[in-house]
């Protein structure tokens, strides 16, 4: 094969692309500006460390099922984990979403990273309340019933049936992690190749 032919394939095009988009010094950069102290930068990697252990304890709960978890000792404390690794999540989250709204984080042609961290949140709310009706005690019970009118009223009843806890479960556990795990590697990957987003008055370059 000669060297043209090699040039034209889809993979060499590719390499290439992802080459030039993410060099490994923007995978792995070895410093960080200086502004990236402020606590505010903090918060997003709050977000993706309770993420990771919201999966972690959700895969661990998902092997040993609901019985292990309702009535073991440790399943209990598994479970508090995933509980409490998940209000991290959504409190971390809140935050880096207004943070980054005051400090217009779109800015910078980073119109892409606002984009999918903002689509991630709606799809986490999601994810939380489907492990809401998917505990299988009465919580889950009263909230199923009460959040049933309010979702067949917009029609998507037919769809999501709350009621169903089977649905609800791999809905759950599936469908929107796989969901939430795409978009936050997306968007990962969009602040490794645009960079995080300066401060107003060190941004040079407003788009």
């Amino acid at each position: 094969m000669s060297s043209v032919e090699i040039e034209r394939q889809w993979t060499t095009r590719l390499r290439k692309r992802v080459e030039g988009k993410l060099p490994p010094e923007k995978v792995l950069p070895d410093t960080q500006p200086s502004y990236v102290a402020s606590w505010i930068y903090v918060f997003g990697v709050a977000t993706l460390t309770s993420f990771i252990l919201v999966l972690v304890t959700g895969c661990v709960l998902a092997i040993r099922g609901p019985q292990w978890w309702h009535e073991s000792s440790y399943g209990h404390f598994v479970n508090s984990l995933h509980l409490w690794s998940v209000e991290i999540f959504f409190f971390s989250m809140v935050i880096h979403l207004w943070g980054k709204y005051f400090m217009a984080a779109w800015r910078g042609g980073r119109q892409l990273t606002w984009m999918t961290g903002g689509i991630t949140f709606l799809v986490s709310i999601a994810a939380g309340f489907t492990g809401y009706v998917s505990q299988s005690n009465f919580d889950s019970q009263w909230i199923s019933t009460q959040a049933k009118d309010g979702i067949n009223a917009t029609g998507a009843g037919a769809y999501f049936n709350v009621l169903n806890l089977g649905q609800m479960l791999m809905w759950h556990i599936v469908l929107l992690p796989l969901v939430a795990v795409l978009l936050t590697t997306i968007h990962v990957v969009m602040v490794r190749i645009k960079g995080v987003v300066p401060p107003f008055a060190d941004d040079t370059k407003v788009a």
